[in-house]
């Protein structure tokens, strides 16, 4: 299963401006607020949340919630999804997830590959 998604750095930018804390606390972590600061690395979370649940051919809604899963990194800098809700848990608990996010004119592109 794969997902890709691309979203406007500038566009987060602007709903981080008009809503702040309420726009972040729709979709991001408390953990994730805590490491992703700059514009583009939450940029980076939005559009590996969405990649995922494309992934898992859900969509964002009811089946799945951006706070399902939380995006953190290991010491080197990977990205990693970490599965919050039980049932995904249960559902993908043998299953590889890999997550790329990069970030280049204005835009953060994430793929999550689930095999």
């Amino acid at each position: 299963m794969i997902g890709i998604d691309i979203v406007s750095i500038e566009r987060i930018e602007k709903s981080i401006e008009k809503f702040n804390n309420k726009f972040k606390n729709r979709f991001m972590s408390k953990s994730e607020q805590e490491w992703a600061i700059s514009p583009s690395s939450i940029a980076g979370i939005w559009a590996s949340k969405e990649a995922f649940s494309k992934a898992i051919g859900t969509g964002i809604g009811k089946e799945f919630s951006f706070l399902d899963i939380e995006i953190t990194k290991t010491k080197k800098g990977k990205p990693v999804i970490n599965l919050l809700n039980k049932n995904l848990r249960n559902s993908l608990k043998n299953r590889q997830i890999d997550v790329s996010i990069t970030h280049d004119g204005g835009f953060a592109i994430a793929a999550v590959i689930i095999l």
